[in-house]
């Protein structure tokens, strides 16, 4: 809510302090109601990874546009057609929102980006609340998509709502682009882009993205880089059918023995990446990089407690941060195909999948992180002499995002925040992949901010993901 100031950007100091007295005072009379409006959005389980729940998604971007639209804001929902899923089935995809408030020539426009599809989420995952009730504990509001992206897209709406109802001029014209299928992929988005390009931001002078958090749980931070992601697959097949472990065991190369070892071959108890030549593209780190690394408010111990767990690869906050931000990581997120459920099943599974992903950073290429991941595992599964079909794959690739902080739309977030918080911002990466980001920057080559709006101790695709009243 408090981004309402960013709009002080190219007014006078006097003109905006004045302004500044009337927003926080409509905000603090109106929190209220723009909690409300956060909970009926909350109420909607617009989860874009589950099929089944596509219906929903579609009814969020009816509400979100429904609410642009009371704004005054000329809105246009783009249909994008549909997509195949894996089974065979066409699945309508969500529309996006294109919407346009102001049209000033003598104002720069500024065009917002923001999600309203969310990460699944169930009671009985580990949440304290129902995930799809906005529950306030303790000043904090907690529901799934509270911080991650209705929340954030909400405090841009409330910003503008803000001005509207005070009568006052916007010093900027806004553009809204806003989808849902951002945590599937954000699928036929780069299209569009592409397609409007020369008209609906033809006149676009600066890009903002809200889609991620500070690095601390109070002071506030911008983001000026993210690292990549490149996911891989890894399928191990024996035969047709799973086996009995009894009658088979002990006689056959079991597809899930092979997976463990190929998966055991990809990181050291150190964190450090075996795979040879991965880091060979990585940037050099600077000494203005490190500097920057060393300036920045970091808690470890804090860092910690919002991960739940005991200890870090790592001791310091230069090491750790290097290692979320300069350095690329490799996760094992789970098996496709093994027994997973309580209790014990004696089989030999027939087919095991891996899955895992590679954060990449400057300047790695996707292609050649492929083609070494591919190597790598083909030779370890070579000396295992095993008779079993291996295949690799990498269903998912996006690639690193970095902008320069010296950027005027920096300096004019930079003030908005001091103005807000009362001191200046943390200048930060973003361990995960936005790729958003680089999209923008690279299809419409304009000035691009990451502008986060949520504490590191939200909880984002996590269980109790929540965003602070205050």
């Amino acid at each position: 809510l408090s981004l309402a100031v960013l709009f002080k950007a190219g007014m006078s100091s006097s003109s905006s302090s004045v302004l500044e007295i009337e927003i926080f005072q409509y905000i603090d009379v109106h929190q209220s109601d723009f909690i409300e409006d956060l909970k009926e959005w909350v109420a909607v389980e617009s989860d874009s990874v589950q099929p089944d729940l596509r219906k929903e998604v579609i009814r969020m971007m009816a509400l979100a546009a429904d609410r642009l639209s009371a704004l005054g804001a000329a809105v246009n929902l783009v249909n994008l057609g549909s997509h195949q899923l894996p089974d065979g089935q066409d699945l309508p995809l969500p529309p996006v929102i294109l919407g346009e408030l102001g049209k000033n020539p003598q104002n720069p426009t500024v065009c917002f980006y923001g999600h309203v599809d969310v990460q699944p989420a169930k009671k009985e995952d580990g949440w304290q609340t129902d995930p799809y009730t906005l529950t306030e504990i303790n000043g904090n509001l907690y529901g799934r998509g509270a911080t991650d992206n209705k929340g954030p897209v909400l405090a841009w709406i409330n910003a503008v709502e803000t001005f509207r109802a005070l009568k006052l001029a916007m010093p900027v014209n806004f553009k809204f682009i806003i989808e849902g299928m951002e945590e599937a992929g954000s699928l036929g988005l780069e299209k569009l882009l592409e397609e409007e390009k020369q008209c609906f931001f033809s006149d676009v002078d600066y890009i903002v993205i809200s889609d991620n958090l500070w690095l601390s749980n109070k002071k506030p931070a911008l983001t000026y880089g993210s690292r990549g992601s490149a996911c891989f697959f890894v399928e191990v097949e024996c035969g047709s059918k799973d086996l009995h472990s009894g009658t088979f065991g002990g006689i056959v190369h079991e597809p899930l023995m092979d997976l463990i070892a190929l998966l055991d071959s990809l990181v050291d108890p150190t964190g450090r990446i075996q795979i040879p030549g991965i880091y060979d593209s990585v940037a050099a780190l600077t000494e203005e990089e490190r500097k920057l690394y060393e300036s920045v408010e970091f808690d470890l111990e804090e860092h910690k407690n919002n991960s739940g767990v005991k200890r870090f690869l790592y001791g310091t906050k230069e090491e750790i941060l290097l290692h979320l931000w300069h350095y690329p990581s490799l996760s094992i997120h789970g098996i496709e195909g093994a027994f997973h459920e309580p209790g014990i099943k004696t089989v030999i599974p027939a087919k095991v999948i891996g899955k895992f992903s590679i954060r990449q950073v400057p300047h790695m290429d996707l292609s050649v992180v492929k083609q070494q991941v591919v190597e790598h595992l083909e030779g370890v599964f070579s000396k295992r002499n095993s008779p079993n079909k291996l295949k690799v794959s990498m269903p998912l690739g996006a690639k690193p995002w970095l902008t320069d902080v010296n950027d005027p739309l920096y300096k004019a977030a930079r003030r908005a925040i001091k103005t807000v918080f009362g001191e200046d911002p943390d200048f930060i990466r973003d361990g995960s992949t936005i790729p958003i980001a680089r999209m923008f920057q690279t299809v419409m080559q304009k000035s691009v901010i990451m502008f986060p709006i949520g504490a590191a101790d939200d909880g984002e695709h996590s269980q109790n993901e929540k965003i602070s009243r205050f």
